[in-house]
């Protein structure tokens, strides 16, 4: 396809969903979409346009009293067979990103190119490498290099969330847990301690685990601490010396990270663990929605507020003091599935809403 003339963006939101998943944009291979997102808004005269790296932040400098943040990753998870989209007699558009996060950052393109004079200040993000590891995190990156770019009273984060205002995120702590053994001939196994049975105690710990499901501004959050990889093994005639566990921890926004930490190191106190390395760290943000711009954005969308269990960038927004909610057009239960998929009536939904809630 002609990538210089792929981003029309007077196509409707639904169209403009297909020519973005479309246009491939794999974590770390998103230049190109950036270059023509950043071609599309420097056409718009209402607005000022700045890049960092792959990351296409643009805004409106019209005096208003309130400024809200609309932002969006235009990465996607590897393509699974499911690229060119495709859209079907039932309204349903198919493809990788259909879902996570590209009908978003469609809505997000639509209301930039035509609500010219929004009610609020608007400043339009869309980052690269949101799928991959936090260090990569393309809003990471302009939020340590220019966080007066994403400065703003209230955020909206485009991420799949059904057409409903998902409040906040939970926190999502990896950790390694190791134990130890001594190596021997299998066939003289009590020469040595298998650091494989060592680990029992602590799948133990977990097949018993009670997760917490506190209830922040109205919405109730579950917690989970789950083995996720286990490890372990030299040979098959030799007694292994030592095992890992790899751990994931996703807890409410009321924890700090440093709680977070503090509590996996006392669930397994006394398991024999006799090393801990913290491998993945990212703490949750609290709803938020007490807030007066998210009350307004909740009485202007409606529908009842819900939880959201996984971690997003609002968590990224929350630390630079920035109030931010979950709402997009995409289902996250089809987010990174090979049969991912968006309803068309569900992208129209979602831009109205924000349209309606912009201009009022």
């Amino acid at each position: 396809m002609d990538h210089a003339a792929a981003l029309d963006l007077s196509l409707d939101a639904a169209a403009l969903t297909a020519r973005l998943v479309d246009f491939p944009s794999v974590s770390g291979t998103e230049g190109p979409l950036a270059d023509a997102i950043e071609r599309a808004l420097r056409d718009l005269p209402h607005l000022t346009v700045d890049r960092h790296g792959n990351n296409v932040v643009a805004r409106t400098n019209l005096g208003r009293a309130e400024r809200v943040v609309l932002a969006g990753h235009i990465d996607t998870v590897p393509i699974a067979d499911n690229v060119p989209s495709r859209l079907d007699d039932d309204g349903v558009l198919w493809g990788c990103g259909t879902s996570d996060m590209k009908s978003g950052v469609a809505v997000q393109l639509r209301i930039a190119a035509t609500v010219p004079e929004p009610n609020r200040d608007l400043t339009f993000v869309f980052y690269d490498n949101e799928e991959v590891s936090a260090d990569l995190n393309g809003l990471g990156h302009v939020a340590k290099a220019h966080p007066d770019w994403l400065a703003g009273d209230f955020a909206v984060l485009l991420e799949p969330s059904d057409g409903e205002v998902e409040g906040g995120c939970q926190g999502t702590l990896r950790v390694i847990l190791r134990v130890q053994g001594e190596r021997a001939h299998s066939a003289r196994s009590w020469m040595g301690s298998n650091a494989i049975h060592a680990a029992a105690p602590i799948l133990a710990r977990l097949a018993s685990y009670e997760p917490r499901r506190p209830v922040i501004d109205g919405l109730q959050y579950h917690e989970g601490l789950n083995a996720v990889r286990i490890g372990g093994g030299v040979a098959n005639n030799v007694i292994p010396d030592e095992c890992t566990v790899t751990v994931n921890y996703r807890y409410a926004p009321d924890r700090t990270e440093h709680e977070a930490i503090a509590h996996v190191l006392e669930v397994f106190e006394g398991c024999g663990v006799t090393e801990v390395t913290i491998d993945d760290h990212s703490g949750g943000a609290l709803p938020g929605l007490s807030h007066p711009a998210a009350a307004a954005f909740m009485e202007a969308v409606g529908g009842r507020a819900r939880p959201k269990f996984g971690w997003t960038d609002v968590s990224r927004f929350a630390a630079l003091g920035v109030p931010a909610v979950n709402y997009g057009p995409g289902d996250p239960l089809y987010a990174h599935k090979r049969d991912e998929h968006v309803a068309v009536a569900r992208i129209h939904q979602c831009e109205e809403r924000l349209r309606a809630w912009l201009t009022a």
